[in-house]
């Protein structure tokens, strides 16, 4: 399984990439939709199950995790951390805290091309269904009440991996196709999201971050045709994605393209999603250029444009609430004796963690292992030797792979409140993907995919405007973060999904998961 897992919200420390995983390999976090287009459900009290939810939220999310028996063999767990299970009178139950025989469900996948899963319970022999109210586990054979389609509920912006070839995928140079040779994910171009498609049967789109659809030629499409619909099935904790054809998508060849070819899974066929760790840049408000270690080891504020070297990966430290500040070439910002920050920390170390103190301007300061905030000299060069946040020590923020944003609250995902609608919501199970534009001093501009801008008033947000309104993004958490205007103001999210300008102060901000 070459150690990595997918899932969501776990994070091993597996060459330092943040991992969609549940905290074990192989786990996925997913909701699993009958025929009528309805979740499977967990109640809250009682432990009691259905298949009448209308979306996929916290009662409606299932944690699929492997077992012995074979690669398709499977538990799984619900919200509230119990089995689901067939009895030996064929009823279906949610209440154990333990797995036992009769919690191991087995996968098929329908060959009619719809992707739909069918679940047969090991012990039983029988499908898992659901009727009306109440789920059955009879049938000897699945019909329509017993396959399941599958929406994957892991954060949908990833970097996918394969298991073959032990590489990132990425877009290409021409930008007009997929290849799977990166070492890490490092920058934009190995993020993708991964989209469920409700209206297209479930069916999943790899959508890129120059806002194009992978179709199964290997080539990128403006829109996404039946040809960039993908489903997703599960091998042995792995994912591999199947196009309507049968074919499955591959790296193929000396520049491991990813298209279809093979009708078949193999190594070369699975893919692990993994979480995308923020990566930012960073402009020094006292000379205008970029921080960057293109020149060695010294961290130095002197670039005028973004590359590699210019670009950082944003590690968090739980137990102390800081931060690492990652190179390309794997080694970390650290404070050296006389004070001075150097890209040459190849373990972390107490003088490798800084706090992020953010600003009324958006910009942040970097407070290190000495209590003192970096700064930058005339010479452009980093020292850890300011007393307050002012001008040297001042840097605009710029989250430097996520060109495409999907954000998400308590309530649910920022999309439209209907598809004729340019007005914005915040309790959506779908999303819509945000397109963000640079500008100067950390300041950004959200534009929706119809082509407009975000317009913020006391009515809420919509994506209807043809003049630019500015933004600053706060990393707050490791993976949430909050966004102001350039007036001062946080966007908040409203119990009835309104989300609108709010005040001034952090603690009142809504913390978006993105």
């Amino acid at each position: 399984m070459n150690g990595h897992s997918n899932g969501v919200n776990g994070h091993n420390e597996l060459n330092g990439h943040g991992e969609l995983g549940a905290n074990q390999k192989g786990c996925w976090t997913i909701g699993l939709i009958n025929s009528k287009f309805r979740y499977l459900t967990a109640e809250t009290f009682g432990f009691k199950i259905n298949a009448n939810g209308a979306s996929l939220k916290k009662k409606q999310v299932w944690t699929l995790e492997p077992a012995s028996g074979g690669d398709s063999v499977i538990y799984l767990r619900s919200h509230l951390d119990k089995y689901l299970a067939v009895d030996s009178f064929g009823n279906v139950t949610c209440e154990s805290d333990e797995k036992d025989a009769g919690s191991r469900f087995q996968i098929s996948v329908a060959d009619d091309g719809s992707g739909r899963w069918a679940l047969r319970n090991v012990v039983r022999g029988y499908f898992l269904g659901a009727s009306a109210d109440k789920l059955t586990c009879t049938a000897k054979a699945p019909g329509e009440n017993e396959f399941w389609l599958v929406h994957l509920a892991a954060r949908p912006q990833v970097n996918l991996r394969s298991v073959g070839r032990k590489r990132f995928a990425h877009l290409s140079e021409n930008l007009d196709e997929i290849h799977v040779d990166a070492n890490i994910p490092w920058g934009e171009d190995t993020l993708f999201t991964l989209e469920f498609r409700a209206d297209d049967g479930g069916k999943y789109a790899l959508h890129t971050c120059n806002n194009k659809y992978l179709s199964r030629e290997g080539k990128l499409a403006e829109t996404c045709t039946p040809n960039c619909l993908f489903s997703a099935e599960y091998h042995a904790g792995m994912l591999a994605l199947r196009d309507r054809a049968g074919g499955y998508l591959s790296p193929i060849g000396s520049k491991a393209v990813l298209k279809s070819r093979s009708n078949t899974v193999t190594k070369d066929e699975l893919f692990s999603l993994e979480d995308s760790l923020p990566q930012a840049s960073f402009v020094a408000a006292l000379n205008g250029r970029y921080v960057s270690v293109k020149q060695g080891v010294d961290v130095t504020a002197n670039q005028d444009d973004i590359s590699n070297h210019e670009t950082f990966q944003l590690e968090f430290d739980n137990s102390t609430k800081r931060w690492y500040i990652r190179t390309m070439q794997d080694r970390y910002w650290t404070l050296e004796s006389g004070g001075g920050i150097q890209a040459a920390g190849d373990k972390k170390s107490s003088n490798a963690l800084f706090d992020l103190v953010w600003q009324g301007d958006g910009s942040v300061g970097f407070r290190a292992n000495n209590g003192k905030f970096v700064a930058t000299k005339r010479s452009g060069h980093l020292y850890a030797n300011a007393d307050a946040v002012e001008e040297p020590s001042k840097y605009f923020f710029y989250l430097i792979n996520r060109p495409i944003l999907v954000l998400k609250c308590e309530q649910g995902f920022v999309g439209y409140k209907s598809p004729q609608s340019p007005k914005l919501e915040c309790n959506k199970a779908s999303y819509e993907t945000i397109q963000v534009e640079r500008s100067e001093k950390g300041v950004v501009y959200f534009k929706g995919q119809n082509g407009k801008y975000w317009h913020v008033d006391g009515e809420g947000v919509c994506a209807d405007s043809d003049a630019q309104e500015g933004f600053f993004l706060e990393l707050r958490e490791p993976t949430r973060i909050c966004i102001k205007s350039v007036t001062g103001e946080y966007l908040v999210a409203c119990k009835n999904g309104m989300f609108r300008l709010g005040d001034g102060s952090y603690e009142n901000a809504t913390k978006w998961e993105y």
